[in-house]
């Protein structure tokens, strides 16, 4: 019974303190004194990251939303208005961290606080990004704000996971343009689906998805020339003969190439054929 009293009281007394200091942070919210607004701001800003809580990130947002516009120009501004960036970003509203950090980067260009601003800033847009079947605007705006942190700040200690960030973010497009070819394929449209291979392969040199873009093609190619009239045959045989010794030449052990071997005899067969 003591210790169910004793519960009793502590949650009477959290109750009690939780609308004082509401009704505190209201007078402060109403107040007219700036400075007051400031030190109060600040204050849930820390406590916010210290307990990792977003009520008080959101309770540190309201004031400076009413204070950024009377500190602009003031000494005190610079301060105020990255406080104001990170508290959007703390709280995964990234766009507009993102905007805040990049007026924040314009505006005081001389701030120690610039790179890690501009990082913020630019990986604001990376978590923008969205995956890869949708419209990838955002991960090109993405790719360019990170690409240019990593231009403007080279020996910067967030380096190697800018870089990173750059590479998922690339192979995110890849992966768009390869699925894009790969539905060609899957829906028979084969001229459509080698053309995106070709565009593919030369635009991408390095992705991960190129042995599967080369085998693609090549199978694109043969499907294609198997199924034509007897008088285009030659040439469409031909042409998948060469998808296939692109395919051989880079990856003569690769995950299809018993696939390809058996298709290319297949060729050699009705060659001899015709």
């Amino acid at each position: 019974m003591l210790k169910f009293g004793m519960k009793k009281i502590i949650l009477f007394l959290s109750i009690v303190f939780l609308f004082t200091s509401c009704g505190e942070y209201q007078k402060v919210l109403k107040s007219k004194d700036t400075s007051l607004k400031y030190s109060t701001a600040e204050k849930l800003y820390n406590e916010a990251a210290e307990e990792n809580s977003r009520r008080k990130y959101r309770k540190a947002l309201r004031l400076f939303e009413q204070l950024v516009p009377e500190y602009r120009g003031k000494p005190q501004g610079q301060k105020l208005m990255f406080l104001f960036a990170d508290t959007y970003y703390q709280l995964n509203d990234y766009y507009l961290a993102g905007y805040q950090f990049e007026r924040f980067v314009e505006t005081y260009p001389e701030s120690e606080k610039l790179e890690e601003a501009a990082y913020k800033g630019a990986k604001s847009y990376y978590f923008l990004s969205p995956p890869y079947y949708l419209d990838q605007s955002e991960t090109d705006k993405a790719i360019g704000e990170l690409q240019e942190f990593i231009n403007r700040f080279p020996e910067s200690t967030h380096m190697d996971e800018a870089n990173d960030l750059v590479t998922e973010l690339r192979v995110k497009l890849e992966k768009k343009a390869y699925e894009i070819a790969k539905q060609y394929h899957h829906t028979e449209s084969y001229i459509a689906a080698m053309t995106a291979f070709d565009n593919f392969i030369s635009e991408y040199p390095g992705s991960p998805f190129r042995e599967k873009a080369f085998y693609y093609r090549f199978e694109s190619a043969y499907i294609y020339a198997v199924n034509s009239y007897a008088y285009a045959m030659p040439e469409r045989l031909a042409r998948a003969r060469d998808y296939y010794e692109d395919y051989k030449r880079y990856y003569p052990e690769g995950e299809f190439i018993g696939l390809a071997e058996a298709a290319i005899k297949d060729i050699e067969q009705k060659e001899q054929q015709l």
